[in-house]
């Protein structure tokens, strides 16, 4: 008998790649399946990114890289950080990693001892909570709501900390709400931040060019936080690269060379032709990312109009990223023959089985209540897996 570590069996499948998983299963059976449940552009990568990998494999970028990435691509994120976000970091404290997954899982390894506090602004992406449990913290969450766009206020913040906290994770653009921090709200979360100097920030940024509201705001720009923030970011959302994987960070030194030591044990150095791409990729004004961005934009406000039309679903208005994230309280207690649904996953799998969409359950993401619809699909499986939506949720009493 193979006995498994406890760290392991401890560990949930995530929700995302399980919902993808049982959609394939059915598709194999013959099923149409229209797929909103996973996190992916419906994008191709930009030409001139795939042309400058191209001339890598051809010039033989085939060796092994320094752990952290090449010096010329460290040199590129430091000077992308201060043209689009004016944060300063050196090359010395950035590392690319294979996905922005890697970074924040190993930021939380190098911080987090037995029975730390993390921070987290539930809804929260499904990866956070596994991540933090696998790195022996405990996760402190905040409970928001549609009502208030899923945002955290200082009050909130202030209630949490304890003298265990270590962390403070949080996304914006969030994934799943679509909700992005003003200026203003993060400035007002940072003076509590001020008094509390041994609360580490990690600011997932993964959607930073996805953002439909104002332009983009780290939360690293604020001078007295500076050596409190790390920043995580990367090239799949933004630039439809998520199958090249490729993410990167932004830390105090004494973080980025532990994680620098911990990569080094764990992966080494990322794809050298990936890395070649993302020098091309960042070395330019981020303009090639707003068409998507515009796209996203446009299909966020068709969804709403779609999914308004459905009673008994309460929608707010996203901005950024690209998801819908319902309230689907309502529907809890209904039935429609042998679907009894208790739950947001027992929504979820009925309308997979009945109307043939795939969502994610909102209880992944800490939010029991809702389930998150991705609209990373186009215009016409849009509208009909509203449509079947409608339908399949109109039969349910």
């Amino acid at each position: 008998m193979i006995l498994l570590s406890k760290k392991i069996q401890q560990l949930e499948e995530s929700a995302t790649l399980a919902m993808a998983r049982k959609s394939r299963e059915l598709q194999e059976k013959g099923r149409k399946i229209i797929n909103l449940s996973l996190g992916e552009p419906d994008f191709n990568t930009p030409t001139f990114i795939k042309n400058a990998a191209k001339k890598a494999i051809d010039q033989n970028f085939s060796k092994y890289t320094p752990v952290p990435g090449y010096k010329e691509l460290l040199e590129v994120i430091s000077k992308k950080f201060k043209r689009d976000n004016q944060l300063h970091y050196s090359s010395d404290q950035i590392i690319c990693s294979t996905g922005a997954k890697q970074s924040i899982a190993q930021v939380l390894m190098v911080l987090l001892n037995q029975g730390d506090e993390v921070i987290l602004p539930a809804p929260y992406w499904v990866s956070y909570s596994q991540m933090i449990q696998l790195a022996g913290g405990q996760s402190k969450v905040i409970k928001t709501s549609i009502k208030n766009n899923f945002k955290i206020n200082p009050e909130d913040l202030k209630k949490a900390i304890t003298k265990k906290t270590k962390v403070f994770l949080f996304s914006s653009p969030c994934n799943p709400t679509g909700s992005v921090y003003t200026k203003k709200e993060l400035i007002e979360l940072a003076n509590i931040f001020k008094l509390h100097k041994n609360i580490i920030i990690i600011s997932d940024e993964i959607y930073e060019h996805i953002n439909f509201s104002k332009k983009h705001f780290s939360i690293g720009r604020i001078l007295d936080l500076k050596n409190q923030v790390v920043t995580i970011n990367g090239l799949s959302k933004g630039y439809a690269m998520t199958g090249w994987r490729f993410g990167y960070l932004g830390a105090p030194k004494e973080i980025a060379q532990a994680c620098i030591k911990m990569q080094g044990q764990i992966t080494s150095a990322t794809c050298s032709i990936t890395q070649r791409a993302a020098i091309t990729a960042l070395s330019k004004d981020p303009e090639c990312t707003q068409k998507m961005c515009q796209s996203f934009k446009h299909r966020r406000n068709l969804m709403i109009k779609l999914l308004s039309k459905i009673d008994n679903m309460e929608i707010n208005k996203p901005e950024g990223a690209f998801y819908i994230f319902p309230n689907i309280s309502k529907y809890i207690g209904m039935r429609h023959n042998k679907y009894k649904i208790k739950s947001a996953s027992d929504l979820s799998m009925f309308l997979l089985e009945d109307a043939g969409v795939s969502t994610v359950s909102g209880g992944a993401f800490g939010a029991e209540d809702y389930i998150r619809i991705s609209y990373a699909a186009s215009e016409k499986a849009l509208r009909n897996a509203c449509k079947l939506i409608k339908g399949s949720l109109d039969k349910l009493n």
